[in-house]
């Protein structure tokens, strides 16, 4: 979201506090960050003049610059750090009334491209850790809701069709499964800081410490520290592995929060009527249909998953095809796509919050859904346990009282199973109260319960929320 650009066609991070986190103001502000950063760590090798720092720092106030003039000069050197390093060193310039020369302390052995890498890290940072809260309410949320619904029976679905008993509290353990892990994996990445100079040796930084009890590795630490960033080993201007690991995080937490929305999506139709989306008031109107109740926080956060791949596929692109020691378009084309996945990222995860807690459970429709296949959910269970009482030809005969139940109408199927089924199996072998007990969904529901307890067991962390609020993302959707 950037001046003019207020997410009118992308309302699922149509948000100020996402613009906040990842829009152009917080762009200029990182890379007024880094380079207020940048000054420090040279004051405090004593390689510029006391004092510099604290003049760069108040020059860097974001608020002070014109994003969209910085943003059209961009084009003159292809990367906004030119046109606002000129804006930088003019207001240092005018700070520094005590003459001390603070304008040495600008950019001195940098290059664009370290700056921009680092302060592409730097709102990496922020706005993982903003994502970071709103995912453990979400995680939290679904723990909830597996534990309290351990026991709600639902039908799982294969391929589309009626497969077996399941549960609802297994289904949001395994929704908390999907986001738990590709979180935690979110939050092990390294972001790191990026300091190579002109070409990637260091020559600038070498021939700047020369004589003092600092080298450029020594500053490259500082300024890593300085900006809450991973140290690094060596610049990565063409090794971009940092950049796609961290498209691939966002872009598979994005995956997670899709497979809920997906399920949400056909869980609250009408004819389905399993799950229901949080009211409030004005959302999910229609401009037309007045008795519509649209599922937008779904369909805001399925839309969020629909273009992830693609910017993740970007970023790979973009590595592949880092040229000679410093790219050409290739580092320009990552940076519409992380952005843009950062964006989406957190957005999706501010619907997702409010969406699962405030979701609504409608155990009777579940129950209702289930007994539209009935007794036949359980002809594996059946099978397993009668089959080898009928000899030779017992799963033969079993499947034929399977298909020739398929036959009738769907209405009809469960009384017809159990019909053809008793006349199959002698009360001799099977009792009516075994057959009873067999034909019962709670019976062959496996592991279900173990399964949660295990997924939840394995991710502590993610079980209570984080100790701030997030962000908030709520708005009324119309459609």
């Amino acid at each position: 979201m950037t001046d003019g650009d207020f997410g009118l066609l992308s309302p699922v991070s149509a948000s100020s506090a996402v613009a906040a986190l990842t829009g152009d103001r917080a762009v200029i502000a990182a890379i007024l960050g880094v380079e207020a950063s940048w000054a420090a760590v040279l004051e405090g090798a004593g390689l510029v003049p006391a004092g510099s720092a604290a003049v760069v720092a108040e020059a860097a106030h974001g608020d002070s610059y014109d994003v969209a003039s910085v943003a059209e000069r961009a084009q003159g050197g292809a990367n906004p750090v030119i046109p606002l390093l000129g804006d930088l060193r003019a207001r240092v310039k005018e700070l520094d009334t005590s003459g001390i020369g603070a304008g040495k302390a600008v950019h001195t052995s940098l290059t664009s491209q370290d700056v921009l890498d680092s302060a592409l890290m730097l709102l990496a940072s922020r706005t993982v850790s903003a994502l970071l809260v709103d995912v453990k309410g979400t995680t939290t949320a679904l723990a909830t809701l597996a534990e309290q619904h351990a026991d709600t029976l639902c039908v799982g679905r294969s391929l589309t069709q009626h497969a077996l008993p399941y549960t609802f509290g297994l289904k949001a353990a395994q929704w908390f499964h999907g986001v738990a892990a590709a979180a935690a994996r979110l939050e092990s990445l390294e972001l790191p800081v990026q300091f190579g100079g002109a070409g990637g040796t260091l020559a600038s930084g070498t021939k700047l410490t020369a004589g003092s009890d600092s080298t450029p590795f020594t500053l490259a630490d500082s300024l890593a520290a300085e900006l809450g960033l991973a140290p690094v080993t060596a610049p990565w201007h063409t090794n971009r592995l940092a950049v796609t690991a961290l498209g691939d995080g966002l872009a598979a937490l994005i995956d997670s929060f899709g497979k809920i929305a997906a399920d949400l999506l056909f869980l609250s139709r009408p004819e389905v009527g399993e799950l229901g989306e949080p009211l409030a008031a004005g959302r999910g109107v229609s401009s037309a249909m007045p008795q519509k109740q649209n599922p937008v926080l779904s369909v805001l956060i399925r839309s969020a998953a629909l273009q992830a791949p693609a910017l993740a596929a970007q970023l790979h692109l973009a590595a592949a095809t880092f040229n000679d020691e410093r790219p050409d378009g290739a580092w320009h084309s990552e940076w519409p796509a992380l952005r843009r996945l950062l964006s989406l990222a957190l957005g999706a995860a501010g619907h997702l919050r409010e969406l699962t807690e405030g979701l609504r459970v409608f155990p009777e429709a579940m129950r209702r859904n289930l007994e539209l296949s009935g007794p036949l959910l359980l002809s594996e269970g059946v099978a397993a346990a009668v089959a080898p009482l009928l000899g030779e030809a017992g799963k033969q005969k079993l499947q034929a009282v399977v298909d020739e139940t398929l036959k009738a109408p769907a209405a009809e199927q469960s009384r017809i199973y159990t019909k053809l089924l008793r006349e199959a199996v002698p009360a001799d072998k099977v009792s009516d109260a075994t057959l009873e007990e067999l034909l019962d969904p709670a019976s062959y529901l496996g592991e279900a319960s173990e399964i949660s307890r295990r997924i939840l067991d394995a991710y502590p962390d993610f079980t209570a929320p984080a100790t701030n609020t997030g962000i908030s993302t709520k708005g009324a959707t119309r459609g």
